[in-house]
């Protein structure tokens, strides 16, 4: 697989060292502005990518890939997922796929027209973690409550409140507490349960923009709530309850370093030691499985498991589009 990358920010330089120990894995191009230019060639020295471009429509047509990685700011995130689809190349694109179902919608049906692969790198679809927890389901019984918490205070909230807004609060670049960490919890849940029957968020909002809020799903026989913050801190932790015992996340779901099982039979009720927790994610990255199976996904044309992941990927912009309409915040492209 050759890929060209669109983006030279965080994410991108956060995943960049762990892109070679993914066997198939090619980086052979990367896209980024004009301004981005002195970073883009230390990074293609530092990672032996074959060249830069500082045009998007120049890397898609003059480039040695096939597939793109789309690493922007999430209001770009459709644009460049249709140029590159349109262009004949397969797209993995950075959480939140879209900014709205409509976008993604259209953009899966580009895809399939296209018999291409399209994808979402959200890691928490892909740790062995989640598959397993997914696995041992049945050993909590009837499930009654989910809980998610993934708060964590923002460097960037006492300049948002003084007037200098960055792109995580900002509405016009699809920033805010949902789209920033609930869309991890949400993607979680998604992956475990399923489509819900209903959906209600009650967001604070300053400026336009959520800086934090709980998301409430019903799943008529259990209900759900997801709780993300960018303006305060509280523990990071998850539980997913059943009648006959729980499941303990004590870390964010996108990294999921660890859960424990406790059942309703045992004497201990509280796991507290990081040594209690079963892990099955080896120590790698988090994006490391991410990779590693769409790698193999577009390496097989494996149609079938893509469709099953962008399912996943339709239910959560769905669920988000709704929660941001009742919430009345409103994005550009919408």
């Amino acid at each position: 697989m050759k890929v060209g990358i669109i983006g030279a920010g965080q994410i991108v330089c956060d995943v960049l060292p762990h892109l070679d120990k993914v066997k198939g894995f090619n980086v052979n191009a990367i896209c980024a502005t004009k301004a981005s230019k002195e970073k883009l060639v230390n990074l293609c020295s530092q990672f032996s990518i074959g060249e830069y471009y500082l045009d998007v429509d120049e890397m898609l047509e003059k480039a040695d890939i096939d597939t793109v990685y789309v690493a922007v700011p999430n209001v770009l995130h459709y644009i460049f997922c249709k140029k590159a689809l349109e262009k004949g190349k397969n797209v993995i694109c950075e959480k939140p796929f879209t900014t709205s179902f409509n976008e993604l919608e259209e953009l899966i049906v580009l895809a399939k027209e296209k018999e291409l692969i399209l994808v979402e790198a959200v890691s928490t679809n892909y740790l062995p973690n989640t598959i397993k927890i997914k696995e041992r389901l049945n050993e909590l019984g009837e499930i009654k409550i989910v809980s998610m918490n993934y708060s964590q205070y923002s460097s960037r909230y006492n300049a948002f409140k003084n007037g200098d807004i960055m792109p995580a609060f900002d509405p016009l670049k699809a920033g805010g507490a949902l789209m920033d960490l609930n869309i991890y919890n949400l993607n979680f849940v998604v992956c475990l349960f399923g489509k819900p029957k209903d959906v209600m968020y009650y967001a604070n909002i300053e400026k336009g923009i959520d800086t934090s809020g709980v998301l409430i799903l019903d799943y008529e026989k259990f209900k759900c709530v997801c709780i993300a913050a960018k303006d305060c801190k509280a523990p990071i932790n998850s539980t997913i309850q059943g009648d006959k015992g729980y499941v303990y996340i004590s870390s964010p779901v996108n990294v999921l370093s660890g859960f424990g099982i406790v059942h309703n039979d045992q004497s201990k009720q509280v796991l507290s030691n990081v040594n209690e927790l079963e892990n099955y994610n080896e120590n790698h990255h988090r994006m490391h499985y991410v990779f590693k199976e769409i790698t193999e996904m577009i390496d097989n044309k494996d149609l079938d498991y893509c469709g099953k992941m962008q399912e996943i990927s339709l239910i959560t912009m769905e669920i988000q589009t709704k929660a941001r309409k009742m919430a009345k915040i409103v994005f550009p492209n919408d």
